[in-house]
Formats: C-alpha cells, structure tokens, sequence
C-alpha cells in the first residue's frame, strides 16, 4: 500500500489547515485551528498532522498528548467534542486504509503507546462514509466507549416544527407562550453562565467545560456559528441554550439551562420550539442535542425529555489502539 507523507502541525500551516476543513466532507467547528487556538499553549502538548497523498492535502487529523497520564497515549484533541480524521469528500477506501496505518506507523516511530479517537457523529458528514470507522477496526482499534448522542432530524418547514413535538411538549409550548415569555438572541453570557453554573453544581457536581471567558472569546471569535438564545419573564432571564454551529448540515446545543425556580413557565419548550425553526430557516437538517449516556449509562430523565423534542439517538464513538 502507497506510503502518505505526514506533516507535523505548525502555526503557519494554520489557513491551509482551516480551508482544508471548510471545504472537506466531516469537519466542524471544532476541528478549526481558529477554535482549538482559544486553549492556552501550555494546555496540551499539541501533535496534530497533516496527510498528503502525492503532494495533494488529503486529510488532517488535530491530535495531542493525553495530559495528565503517566502513559504516552496520541488522542484526537482533547480540546474538542470530537475529532478524528477529516478527510476529503472523495476518500476511497484505500486512502482510509491509507490514512490509519500512516498514522499508526507515526504513533509507533514517535514511541506512542497508543491511540484513542473519538469520531463526530454521522450528521456531521456533507456524504455519509464509516471508511474510517472501517480501517481503524480493521487495524486492530477497538470501541472504548459507545456514548449516544440525541438528534433531532429538522423538517423542511417551519410549520412542521409543531407537529414533530410529543403532546406534553406542544402543551408547553402553548403555556409558555400565553405565559408570555419572551425568546431572544442575547449576549448577556454573564447572566446566561450563572444559570448555567448553579444547576450544573446543584444536579451533577460539575462546572461548565469552558470559563465564562472562554465561553465569551469563543462567541466574539465566531459570532456567525455561535449563538446565545435566551428566554425572558418581564425581562429577567429565566433560561437559555448556547447553539454550536459546527457544520454546515448540523448545529449543536452544547450548553442548555434554566432557572428551576420559573418552572412552570416552560421556558425550555418555548427556546427550542423558536431555535428548531430558526435552524431551519438558516439551513440545517439536524440538530445536535449532545450526549445523554455519560460512560455508556443512561440518564434516563434526560433521554425522555430529548425524545418528546422527536430526538433520536445516534452514536458517539470512541476507539482505542495500544501496543504497550
């Protein structure tokens, strides 16, 4: 099989790197050095590479050092939802065959342990390909982990949105709306990010993956992709969803929140009823409710609600390569 010259990441290879993902089949936001750039340099000890067949870019895959771990282990950034390889919307099989024993060979030279490599998943494809997933099996990876994440197909129509919720949800949407709350674009982060940092504490013993400062940097470095939608009750805001738009075809909700205290306003309902068709007007056919598994467990409650949005569930996977 022909060899694929390999080419370490440098920050002059950064807009050759960004429209290589703009213009290929599975990049994201996240795969952009723009986006993984927000992270401080002493973050992670990066090893991202590119991939060139006969001169011709043909895949980048952002990498670094697992941190923290006494095991010198390659992962597909740890910086990003997910990763993996971005290719080329005409990736042969071969070259997919091509791309991981390239990589495998690079990992084993550079005395890697490992590998682990956590794939988008499939709406995040312009032409629905698992070449990748397929060579990587083929190479001896196996699955670390299978989390599920919940997508709402969009319809076409704005009209259709209705419809495609559970009765509980419509309900809800109709109670929210005679109750008068109010759904924006915002860019209060600060209110947004204090709602957000009681419940995660309240519910799971978390604190939000990014700082309010990052969150903010991200938002002024991407304020086409990333959005704040906020609802109000007499002006005070009572919840809001910050909108990923990581690929042309699908946006992400990857932050959701509200104030448990203004309940039974439905305030939740309302922000996604409002943000389903201004997706649709904007273009995407799906939207990305995130993980509902967390280390392939169910959070049953969650699941529930994501599903009365007509969510369903489609993987998020994780494979692991190790020769130590």
């Amino acid at each position: 099989m022909d060899r694929l010259e390999i080419e370490p990441y440098t920050p002059e290879l950064r807009e050759t790197w960004d429209e290589f993902v703009e213009q290929s089949n599975n990049g994201t936001l996240f795969h952009k050095r723009s986006f993984l750039s927000y992270h401080p340099p002493d973050r992670f000890i990066d090893d991202s590479l590119l991939f060139y067949k006969k001169g011709r870019l043909l895949a980048v895959l952002p990498a670094a050092r697992r941190h923290g771990d006494d095991e010198k282990i390659l992962v597909s950034h740890p910086g990003a939802s997910f990763g993996s390889f971005v290719t080329r919307r005409d990736l042969s099989l071969r070259d997919a065959m091509r791309l991981v024993q390239a990589l495998i060979r690079y990992a084993r030279e550079r005395h890697y342990g490992g590998l682990d490599i956590t794939l988008p998943p499939i709406i995040y494809q312009h032409r629905p390909s698992q070449y990748i997933d397929f060579a990587l099996f083929r190479a001896g990876f196996q699955y670390r982990k299978r989390e599920v994440s919940s997508v709402v197909p969009l319809p076409s129509d704005p009209a259709q949105v209705m419809p495609m919720l559970s009765p509980e949800s419509r309900r809800n949407v109709r109670r929210a709306q005679k109750l008068g709350v109010q759904v924006r674009l915002s860019d209060d982060y600060e209110t947004f990010y204090a709602i957000l940092q009681r419940n995660l504490k309240l519910r799971h013993n978390v604190i939000p993956t990014h700082s309010l400062e990052e969150l903010k940097t991200l938002a002024a470095r991407f304020p086409e992709l990333i959005h704040l939608f906020a609802a109000y009750v007499e002006e005070q805001m009572v919840a809001g969803i910050v909108m990923f738009h990581a690929h042309a075809r699908s946006t992400l909700a990857f932050y959701i929140s509200h104030r448990e205290e203004f309940q039974r306003y439905r305030a939740v309902n309302l922000l996604f009823y409002e943000v389903f068709k201004r997706c649709i007007e904007q273009g995407f056919a799906y939207l990305d409710f995130g993980l509902f598994t967390v280390n392939m467990e169910p959070n049953w409650g969650l699941a529930r609600f994501k599903e009365s949005f007509g969510a369903q569930g489609v993987f998020r996977d994780s494979m692991v390569l190790r020769w130590t």
